[in-house]
């Protein structure tokens, strides 16, 4: 009996281990996100200066979403990127397939509750030097493909984070601060955008969860 009962509770065992093991889901994640030691050299690299020029933010100062490609959008192109076992019908919208968001851990398998998240938001670019930038620059800026600004996450997410900086919100998923703030970093470094100082605390306190 005894020996039953020690088999039983290391079946049970196995299975916490197993659960508690799980790993993140697969799925793509945006490139060109940096490592932690590059991401502290730039984020130090970075012009620390007060935000600026809020009240002539407007979001149709950055077009968006262009076409990429045929009849895809740089909003298809993210949800194809980013989704699992994705199927899109003749006008490049998804039909079909699962989207994980990163900031909150949650999944979702309609594109309509899929937001695509600018990590460094447009109007906090603009405050950030943007607003002296040409349209072409911020056009570029907020259909980039190339870098570490366009996430498919989930839209309650995405409207909680709003245009607010790490200072102000940071992801709810905790285990997800440290890339959070890499790819900030690597954005507003590769676009030359300045941080305010309670920005860089705020990422620096993110980057020792790495």
């Amino acid at each position: 009996m005894a020996r039953i009962r020690k088999a039983a509770l290391a079946t049970v065992a196995a299975a916490v281990l197993t659960i508690v093991l799980a790993p993140t889901p697969a799925h793509a994640t945006p490139p060109n996100i940096p490592s932690y030691s590059t991401a502290v050299s730039r984020l130090n690299s970075l012009t620390v200066a007060a935000e600026s020029h809020e009240s002539s933010y407007s979001r149709d100062l950055f077009p968006h979403w262009i076409t990429i490609s045929g009849t895809c959008n740089t909003r298809e192109e993210v949800l194809k990127r980013d989704g699992t076992n994705v199927v899109v019908g003749s006008s490049c919208y998804p039909i079909s397939g699962s989207w994980y968001s990163p900031y909150d851990g949650v999944t979702r398998t309609s594109p309509s509750s899929i937001d695509i998240d600018h990590m460094v938001p447009l109007a906090e670019a603009w405050r950030s030097g943007a607003w002296a930038w040409t349209t072409s620059k911020r056009q570029t800026y907020a259909n980039d493909l190339g870098g570490p600004e366009l996430w498919a996450v989930t839209d309650t997410v995405n409207q909680s984070k709003s245009d607010k900086d790490p200072a102000d919100w940071k992801p709810p998923r905790t285990a997800f601060h440290c890339t959070y703030a890499k790819a900030w970093i690597q954005v507003k470094w590769y676009y030359s955008l300045s941080v305010d100082s309670a920005e860089k605390s705020a990422l620096n306190s993110m980057l020792s969860t790495c």
